[in-house]
């Protein structure tokens, strides 16, 4: 089977993307999309997402994270597949389209992508750490010089820890705030087992938990990632958060072609 492919990354947070409006990938080979998204075998990427046609939208999102199962939603992701779709032709400077938390809206300015994201209404917040369902759930834990922090086998603890059971397991986005308008986040994504460049849906969370602790109803907020710089802005209505969009770079790589015994 010949496969042609795309290579697309917001802030470091990099994608594989499927035009699959023919519906001709076999989306339910886990062993597959696995392979594809290794490093060392085969292309190389954070997940795989497919474009497909939608009867309701510009078109649907469906996201697979890099162990090549089906995932939760993926901001970075997202504005990624937005960029795909303008360079499909198939939108303009505007888009809409269906993943699997529902529908998202998303503004175009050149390879800047803003991407409306679901309301957030559920989450808690502590001193000791938050957590926030803003498409897929996340635990956000404050820390100190997070630039030296273990990332990797902190966030592996919590990942699996038992209190997120009921969510498969969780993100886990450590945090340090830089100034009164700008957090540093890094992420250790599950699906991944690993810290990404950047977590779209991460940062997300990590810019409500702030605008929870300072008591900010309406704002937006830098967010220095790894791979980059990303911005969120909110609106806190009726104790959720409503109007939620998130801003940042998101630029095609490479393309290219697969060929696969199947």
């Amino acid at each position: 089977m010949n496969i042609k492919f795309y290579k697309y990354q917001g802030a470091g947070n990099d994608f594989i993307m499927i035009d699959d409006r023919s519906l001709n990938f076999p989306k339910d080979n886990i062993q597959l999309v696995s392979h594809m998204c290794n490093r060392h075998f085969g292309i190389g990427s954070d997940g795989l997402i497919l474009l497909q046609n939608d009867t309701l939208s510009d078109f649907r999102m469906v996201y697979y994270n890099l162990d090549g199962n089906e995932s939760t939603m993926c901001g970075n992701g997202g504005r990624c597949i937005v960029a795909f779709a303008r360079d499909l032709g198939i939108i303009d400077k505007i888009a809409t389209f269906n993943a699997i938390d529902g529908g998202h809206i998303a503004e175009i300015n050149h390879d800047i992508i803003k991407l409306k994201m679901i309301n957030v209404k559920e989450y808690t917040v502590s001193d000791q750490y938050s957590f926030f369902q803003t498409g897929s759930p996340h635990h956000v834990q404050p820390v100190n010089n997070l630039k030296n922090y273990d990332v990797y086998n902190e966030g592996k603890k919590i990942r699996y820890a038992d209190m997120y059971n009921s969510t498969g397991g969780t993100n886990v986005n450590f945090v340090e705030p830089i100034s009164k308008n700008e957090i540093f986040v890094r992420t250790y994504e599950r699906g991944v087992e690993d810290e990404t460049l950047a977590c779209g849906t991460g940062v997300t969370a990590a810019a409500l938990d702030f605008a929870e602790k300072n008591n900010i109803r309406m704002g937006e907020l830098k967010v220095k990632v790894l791979g980059g710089e990303l911005k969120v802005y909110w609106f806190k209505k009726h104790d959720y958060y409503q109007d939620v969009w998130l801003e940042g770079p998101a630029k095609n790589v490479f393309k290219g072609e697969l060929d696969l015994d199947l």
